[in-house]
């Protein structure tokens, strides 16, 4: 086997957690990492996934189950580069009155794409904290799956090119938008659930996990031909993760396989429920015998 360093082309946000990868705090004689997506890094999701175009890095969790779904090529690690309590991901213009969860039904609402994950956790919290009936709203998306063999249930509707949810939202032709960190920065945005961060904390205290947003993956065949790069790999995201600071870390799901469990078993059955997926997955078929033992 050659001494060189196998070099993996990697497709990770430099963050709090990733910096020290960036920075060469944390590196390794048996692995290189080279960071050539896009930023942001969910630009790289779609070319991943249907152009094979890295070896590794960080992916959607929804993206990733319908990967499983579809038979594409990635394994993933048991290690959670992001994920929040998801409440005040979505926003409405506090100007045009306050609408309830249940208000929602037979409206509009905004969303960049059905299948991005921060919307799998809203309508899941809509459906199973508000009795709020999915099926009941219209979607609006300004993009589609970064699965070309997945389609939209009929409840939603591409916008054309260049629509602005924001401005929509703000406008009143949409009753709310998912857009997270993308809310406009205008004093008319208000949380459209009330509350939402202290809401969103009781209900990660309730619930017992923290939402997963993007989990970190590899090549299948990596997976299989070198166990030992895929447990070097492993070791340096977790180290990496540990030298971020700790008011980060403290709000980020832990790592390993049994302490994100919980929170893999809702993403299932949720993308499940909302028709993101065409059956519902064991949490065991997301990782392999290498990534599963780590």
């Amino acid at each position: 086997m050659s001494s060189e360093p196998i070099t993996l082309k990697t497709n990770l946000e430099n963050g709090p957690t990733s910096a020290a990868l960036y920075d060469g705090r944390v590196s390794s004689a048996l692995v290189k990492l080279n960071f050539c997506g896009p930023k942001p890094a969910f630009d790289g999701f779609k070319p991943m996934i249907r152009e094979n175009a890295f070896d590794c890095g960080e992916l959607a969790i929804v993206t990733y189950l319908q990967a499983k779904i579809y038979n594409k090529p990635y394994v993933m690690l048991p290690f959670a580069i992001n994920g929040r309590a998801q409440q005040s991901a979505i926003g409405c213009n506090g100007e045009l009155g306050q609408l309830t969860p249940k208000d929602l039904e037979g409206k509009k609402v905004g969303v960049r794409t059905y299948s991005q994950t921060t919307g799998l956790w809203i309508r899941g919290i809509l459906k199973h904290d508000y009795g709020v009936d999915l099926n009941k709203i219209t979607w609006l998306t300004t993009d589609v799956s970064h699965l070309a063999e997945f389609k939209d249930p009929s409840n939603c509707q591409l916008l054309p090119a260049g629509s602005d949810l924001g401005k929509m939202m703000l406008d009143g032709e949409v009753a709310a938008a998912i857009l997270g960190k993308e809310l406009p920065k205008d004093s008319r945005v208000t949380t459209f659930i009330p509350n939402a961060d202290a809401v969103g904390a009781e209900w990660v205290k309730r619930n017992g996990f923290i939402p997963i947003n993007h989990v970190f993956v590899v090549r299948q065949e990596l997976a299989k031909e070198r166990p030992d790069v895929v447990r070097e790999i492993y070791r340096m995201i977790v180290e990496s993760r540990n030298l971020a600071p700790a008011s980060v870390t403290a709000e980020l799901p832990p790592c390993g396989f049994s302490a994100i469990r919980k929170t893999l078993e809702c993403a299932i059955d949720w993308a499940f429920e909302q028709k993101l997926i065409s059956r519902r997955l064991a949490v065991e078929e997301l990782f392999d015998e290498t990534s599963g033992a780590l």
